[in-house]
């Protein structure tokens, strides 16, 4: 079984590097992509490859959880994850707790699995995952026969009564959330008949299109003004394939933006997942101005790929629609950087989503920006960043709450602040990208 990090703390201070950041890099395998790959292939009947998985905290969680409910996992010494899964209904109880540490994807992802399968199972996490809410994932899952009994809120500790013949599920979503109609869509493999999922805006397809991977026959429909519904068939004959994981969108975050805010630079990075349901953060820098080219585009395991180069220049402000947020939720706090850094207001709207994050992220951002000399404000589930044209005032702490975007959207903002950044934790970093620092460090990246 992998070592798990220890919560050690380790603060950083983030300074302008002596020149500009260069080099041609990967970034750590898409971390949405590796949870699913492990769930999906133990659902599975055979043996599957995963080549690129992401090795961080999170994703070493869900390993342990698929093991614990009878997935045989492993780990080659090239690298590649070798699953053996018992098919679709053939997951064994757990002998012990499940604790998904800080993954709120696992946590939820996994609550629709073991809702759909007749057994008891509890799951918990880490202070930062038992504060944030299960509810709006547990409360559609009822409606298929299970059982959950919870903290005050819907929190984790979370004893699921599962059920052995669930009933196919038919959900409007509230709010777009990828997390909550995965959770649904994977309830509903277990059960006979036809599960149906509403969602009021295009979230990330990652669970359709590696469903349809597996063997699963899965539809995608608009439905006009009300979004578009997604229709699983239950009961499919899921059988073994194998999956290559492309790099992470949400880590190229980081590093482009960096390149595009440290003057004379020009990275590199290949292998980037470029599903258009995971590129609104592109697509935002460019209607920034950003200097963004995208090369070797392909297709590797069902998911568009491709090699992006960012090259330094001036940013404007922008503004993104709310229509635009499920497909960046992840990238507004390093958005808000960019934002910081560029002349003019910008405006990023409908973020709701940000307050049931690692941290409540939108009033994280918010902090994380006040407290180095930017102008900012939230005007419901709005927030509006005031740009300073250039370097940014800094010399503030910035509290990550736990949060690893947090703290590498800080150190990203440090790069390009006249007084020193000072982040009070980066521990949390490798849960979704291990090495992120030294990755930093070696294009130019200058860190105390």
């Amino acid at each position: 079984m992998e070592k798990h990090a220890s919560p050690t703390v380790r603060p950083l201070v983030s300074t302008p590097p002596a020149g500009p950041l260069s080099g041609v890099i990967r970034v750590p395998g898409d971390k949405s992509i590796s949870h699913r790959s492990l769930m999906f292939a133990g659902l599975a009947r055979g043996r599957t490859e995963i080549t690129g998985l992401l090795e961080g905290e999170d994703v070493l969680r869900t390993a342990d959880a698929m093991r614990a409910l009878g997935a045989t996992i492993t780990r080659e010494a090239d690298g590649r994850w070798v699953v053996e899964g018992q098919g679709l209904g053939a997951l064994r109880e757990p002998e012990d707790v499940l604790d998904m540490g800080n993954s709120g994807t696992a946590a939820r992802l996994l609550a629709g699995i073991l809702a759909s399968h007749g057994m008891v199972s509890v799951m918990t996490g880490d202070a930062s995952l038992r504060r944030r809410p299960m509810k709006r994932v547990t409360d559609p899952l009822s409606a298929c026969g299970a059982t959950f009994v919870a903290r005050e809120g819907g929190r984790l500790p979370l004893c699921i009564q599962g059920v052995a013949d669930p009933k196919p599920l038919d959900y409007r979503l509230p709010v777009a959330s990828a997390q909550v109609k995965s959770a649904v869509l994977l309830a509903g493999l277990n059960a006979s008949g036809t599960t149906r999922v509403e969602e009021p805006s295009a979230t990330r397809d990652h669970t359709e299109n590696m469903l349809r991977h597996f063997g699963a026959t899965v539809h995608v429909a608009p439905l006009g003004e009300r979004g578009r519904v997604v229709t699983l068939e239950g009961r499919p004959d899921l059988v073994a394939r194998d999956i290559l994981v492309p790099g992470d969108p949400s880590s190229a975050a980081f590093v482009i933006v960096a390149a595009l805010l440290v003057p004379g630079s020009s990275v590199t990075i290949n292998g980037v997942g470029l599903n258009p349901l995971r590129t609104g953060l592109f697509d935002s820098l460019r209607d920034m101005g950003a200097d963004l080219v995208i090369e070797n585009a392909r297709v590797e395991g069902g998911e568009p790929v491709g090699d992006i180069t960012a090259t330094a220049g001036a940013l404007h402000a922008v503004d993104v629609p709310a229509a635009r947020a499920p497909s960046m939720i992840d990238e507004y706090p390093v958005l808000a950087v960019a934002a910081a850094h560029a002349s003019g207001v910008s405006r990023f709207r409908g973020l709701e989503e940000l307050r049931v994050k690692e941290s409540d992220r939108l009033s994280a951002t918010v902090a994380l920006l006040r407290v180095n000399g930017v102008e900012v404000e939230v005007e419901g589930d709005d927030m509006i960043v005031h740009g300073t044209g250039g370097a940014v005032p800094g010399g503030g702490t910035v509290e990550t709450r736990m949060d690893h975007r947090l703290a590498m959207s800080a150190s990203v903002l440090g790069l390009v602040a006249r007084a020193p950044v000072r982040v009070d934790d980066t521990a949390f970093i490798d849960t979704s990208f291990p090495g992120y620092l030294s990755l930093m460090t070696e294009i130019g990246a200058e860190f105390g």
